[in-house]
């Protein structure tokens, strides 16, 4: 592991997730502004290639591994600990009803729910003498359930949930638990939609509005708000009308 050397004020941030996507953006916006940062992902390679253009250390990890994120987590805060770790990772299949797949349920549920728990395990007992940050990168899908997105929404909602419970206990102890709920952002990811994605972004413009975002005190950072105000809305619908939304405008009957 590279070892970062902190200067006199400079902030520091560690992205688990950070290989590609979003988490690869934000961390060369981040590197921009004069950022330290520890950066983490499975793919051992492309994590070097990040952390040789940014300057920052990079600790390859599975984030289902709670071990593992234990072993980093301890890497991580050795020296000065950061004050804003950041979980960017997920993955997505969609699924149709005549798909229904087990496996597929608990591949996304640890990777977009469990990973964001062993995280919360890792680093609370460790940002509690400083305080901090804690982001975690969960999705407007988890605002409400839509046709063939239950494998992937449901951890997400459970996510969504989670810090909403943990957040009012943790601001107690200095840590500020915080959500990012993006609409559609290209990526490997959304490649494999065959549905139109309206307002989609580029990872570049989502890495932005986080950046942006940091620094603001509301629990939620989402974007764009002309689809995530949408999906806000069906949020609040009664079960007759979401029911009757989703016939009319996704399945189409």
């Amino acid at each position: 592991m590279t070892q970062v050397s902190p200067r006199q004020g400079q902030r520091s941030a560690w992205i688990i997730g950070a290989s590609q996507g979003m988490g690869h953006a934000l961390a060369g916006l981040l590197a921009q502004r004069g950022w330290r940062l520890w950066l983490s992902a499975r793919r051992a390679q492309p994590l070097q290639e990040l952390a040789q253009s940014t300057g920052g250390a990079a600790i390859a990890v599975d984030a289902t591994d709670p071990a593992a994120l234990h072993a980093a987590a301890e890497r991580v805060f050795a020296g000065e600990p950061p004050e804003l770790v950041l979980m960017n990772v997920g993955d997505y299949r969609p699924m149709p009803l005549q798909e229904f797949d087990i496996g597929l349920f608990e591949q996304l549920n640890r990777s977009n729910y469990l990973a964001s728990v062993y995280l919360l395990d890792a680093v609370v007992p460790r940002m509690r003498p400083h305080g901090g940050q804690i982001l975690l990168n969960v999705s407007a899908a988890a605002y409400r359930g839509l046709p063939m997105g239950a494998p992937y929404s449901a951890p997400k909602a459970a996510t969504l949930h989670m810090a909403e419970a943990l957040r009012p206990e943790l601001m107690r102890e200095g840590i500020s638990l915080r959500v990012i709920n993006p609409g559609f952002v290209r990526s490997r990811l959304t490649d494999r939609n065959a549905f139109s994605m309206p307002f989609r972004m580029e990872p570049e413009q989502a890495a932005q509005r986080i950046a942006d975002g940091i620094d603001r005190r509301g629990f939620e950072i989402t974007f764009p708000r002309r689809l995530t105000w949408m999906l806000k809305l069906l949020r609040c619908l009664p079960y007759p009308l979401f029911f009757a939304s989703v016939n009319r405008w996704i399945l189409r009957t």
